[in-house]
């Protein structure tokens, strides 16, 4: 596997043939989809008054991936420094009062607690999934350790960041060295039980393909240790013979894309762990009993494990709502799939040709359901031209009226 900063793969070619998997058709009553905001690249800078702020220079290398929502409707992105260092954070709040120009960031907590060149330990280095604790107050970041250029993350880089979403103050920092692989680890997303102060971290293991080294990281607050589960299980496995499609073409052909589990999200209650694997074909759930229970071994979990059946599509980002419905983000068809653990019925309920690359889905707490697109596979091949990168957020009215704490 080429390092990630070197990934240049060649033009993608139409691939309507390939699609190793069913797609879901559309409902019958498709919800519509919203192009809510469309930025031009991101931003840093204070604009003067009556002003638009200069676009940051690298902001092609700087695309918006994670999104979340606080309790008042603030919203938090990351932009993961995967295809450079340079941006001066990798977590920042987004003014959505702006719809267009580039986005209005300010890092979160602070520029100096995202500064690359701090000591790996202290400071956020390169944050791709996080998740904002309603109920606690808080923000976990997880933080993959590696910049783009590095080969693996430095000692201590790997860690979980817990802090205070008012004073930004660091809460708890929880390593994890010791559960990932400093090489081989791509620590993609995580989900937080937030009654019992416990995280579930997802390791796609994409800097390791074709041989991933997947598994699922169990993250608890109240000791500050971490372990690893499932280590290698076939359902965080990339399927052989999946091809990632997106708009109808393979993504990166003649080097393709191996992503192994990536979304992950709890059930209201927290009694259920749901993941999907980009490069495979269906979503898949365990009790977080069992990945509680410190003395249960991997083989007892895994007999635990169920498939929730097909997506329809190749996927990236996953959430519930309060109702207990699974929202996944399809790259595939560039839509929404919802599935409904009550009937197990799976079925693709929005979509949009416009919606290039859907990543991270979260509920406003208003009760919409909005994501961000930002044609990362584009980007991450090097096909996006400086100035006409377009970092979208989408939104799509699902009748959920609000989203609780967890």
């Amino acid at each position: 596997m080429k390092p990630l900063h070197n990934l240049m793969p060649a033009a993608a070619l139409a691939l309507a043939a390939l699609i190793a998997f069913p797609t879901n058709s559309l409902a019958a009553d498709p919800l519509p989809l919203e192009r809510w905001r469309s930025y031009q690249g991101v931003s840093w800078e204070l604009p003067a008054a009556g002003q638009v702020a200069a676009p940051f220079a690298q902001s092609v290398n700087a695309p918006i991936a994670g999104l979340h929502f606080d309790a008042q409707g603030g919203a938090y992105v990351s932009t993961p420094r995967l295809l450079s260092s340079a941006a001066p954070a990798t977590l920042s709040r987004l003014d959505t009062t702006a719809e267009g120009g580039p986005a209005r960031l300010t890092a979160f907590p602070s520029t100096q607690a995202n500064d690359v060149a701090a000591p790996p330990h202290l400071a956020l280095r390169n944050v791709l999934g996080f998740h904002v604790d309603r109920r606690n107050g808080w923000l976990w970041a997880l933080d993959m350790g590696f910049v783009a250029g590095e080969a693996e993350s430095p000692a201590g880089a790997q860690k979980v960041m817990v802090l205070d979403l008012v004073s930004g103050k660091l809460v708890k920092s929880i390593a994890l060295d010791g559960v990932a692989d400093r090489a081989g680890s791509f620590l993609n997303d995580i989900a937080v039980d937030e009654r019992r102060r416990v995280a579930y971290v997802s390791d796609s293991g994409f800097r390791s393909a074709p041989r991933n080294k997947v598994g699922l990281i169990v993250v608890d607050f109240a000791v500050g240790t971490a372990r690893r589960v499932l280590d290698g299980h076939a359902s965080l496995q990339i399927e052989p013979g999946v091809k990632v499609v997106s708009g109808g073409s393979e993504v990166w052909p003649g080097n393709p894309l191996l992503i192994g589990v990536n979304g992950i999200a709890l059930s209201p209650d927290g009694k259920t762990l749901y993941w999907t694997v980009t490069t495979a074909t269906q979503a898949w759930s365990v009790p977080t009993a069992m990945l509680r229970r410190a003395g249960a071994g991997d083989a007892e979990i895994a007999r635990a494990v169920k498939s929730l059946g097909a997506v329809g599509g190749n996927t990236d980002g996953i959430v519930t709502d309060t109702a207990g419905h699974l929202y996944i983000t399809d790259v595939t068809q560039g839509g929404i799939v919802r599935y409904d653990p009550k009937t197990q019925g799976m079925a693709l309920i929005a979509a949009n040709d416009s919606v290039r690359w859907p990543d991270t889905p979260a509920f406003h707490p208003g009760g919409d359901l909005v994501f961000t697109a930002s044609a990362l596979n584009q980007h991450f091949a090097g096909q996006v031209k400086a100035g006409e990168e377009r970092y979208e957020l989408w939104r799509l009215r699902t009748g959920v009226q609000k989203s609780a704490r967890r």
